[in-house]
């Protein structure tokens, strides 16, 4: 975790609550539902913010295919961003 883009994104997840908590949870692969369940958040916040981390390849979807049920895992970076979030400063 060294590159200016990568410290980009670290700022950016660092920055949304909502994010955090997300990526914080994602220990095992989860449903929106269950992410939102967990995380106490609205459902419509939970989609919004996992499109985004998607999108900066935090997160993958397991099972693009499915309408419902849809199931979502951390991707390698984006063990590696929380794993930095969590280091004692």
């Amino acid at each position: 975790m060294s590159s200016n883009a990568d410290w980009k994104i670290i700022g950016k997840v660092s920055a949304s609550e909502h994010k955090l908590k997300i990526l914080s949870i994602l220990n095992k692969p989860k449903t929106p539902k269950q992410i939102s369940n967990e995380t106490e958040l609205y459902l419509s916040h939970v989609s919004k913010s996992l499109k985004d981390l998607s999108g900066i390849e935090l997160v993958k979807c397991l099972t693009p295919d499915l309408r419902k049920g849809k199931l979502y895992a951390l991707t390698e970076k984006g063990n590696e961003v929380l794993q930095t979030l969590r280091q004692p400063q």
